[in-house]
């Protein structure tokens, strides 16, 4: 019998490409998407793949939204072995301190990407603890080291994915003794519409970064680190 994951986030862009290779893994995969209905890529997936790739609406940033798609989640399976949280806003990159910061939207932001994963994991942890697996991976950015820390603006995805590596350890540290194994996983400049049109300069495509973070999963499914980790794609130990 196969494994199930659930990716947040995949209406398009690395979300989508990786509920695309869990599903090419043979993966049983529940795909939360924003939109209220599925868009090309998802439905061109369902068209593919059939009844192994089921999509829900899901705003991590909503209390009642996240706990309805838990529940409709619960309803079609036992348990999942993979949850990956990678639904994620950018927000503002260009403001400095000496403009004029748009404090609502770093809450906003910090809302979703921070607060957001912590919401889909609290629902979901019944279904991650129930499986063989219990891998939870929280897509994190370089953005979010404190030790490499080189910029002087992007206040609100930089604050909010530091946030979401501390939230890691916390997890780490409460989950490890019942068998699962949280990572923050930075997937590497990749080629997204986040800032509104294509990167054209980042060194992954889509594909290629949710390959490699796939491989990585498949890693750390059998050795599990005994202390937090954030690693890049390919592996490689970052400071937090």
């Amino acid at each position: 019998m196969g494994k199930t994951a659930c990716v947040t986030g995949a209406d398009y862009g690395l979300g989508m490409e990786l509920a695309a290779g869990l599903l090419a893994r043979n993966y049983e995969v529940f795909a939360g998407r924003y939109e209220p209905t599925d868009g090309k890529g998802l439905t061109e997936l369902k068209a593919r793949y059939g009844g192994r790739l089921s999509t829900v609406r899901m705003d991590v940033g909503d209390d009642a939204s996240v706990a309805e798609a838990a529940r409709w989640i619960g309803e079609r399976t036992n348990g999942i072995d993979l949850l990956i949280n990678n639904a994620a806003r950018l927000g503002d990159i260009e403001q400095t301190l000496f403009g004029t910061p748009r404090f609502q939207e770093m809450l906003d932001v910090y809302n979703v990407n921070a607060v957001g994963a912590l919401r889909v994991t609290h629902a979901l942890i019944p279904l991650l603890l129930r499986s063989q697996d219990k891998l939870l991976l929280n897509i994190s950015s370089e953005a979010g080291s404190i030790g490499d820390c080189f910029r002087t603006n992007w206040f609100a995805y930089a604050m909010s994915k530091a946030a979401l590596n501390m939230q890691t350890a916390l997890l780490h540290n409460e989950l490890r003794p019942r068998g699962a194994t949280v990572l923050s996983v930075h997937p590497g400049h990749v080629a997204t519409y986040m800032q509104g049109k294509l990167d054209e300069a980042a060194a992954y495509t889509a594909a290629e970064a949710a390959s490699h973070i796939l491989r990585l999963a498949e890693q750390f499914e059998q050795q599990a680190p005994d202390t937090p980790a954030f690693v890049d794609l390919l592996g490689n130990r970052l400071p937090w």
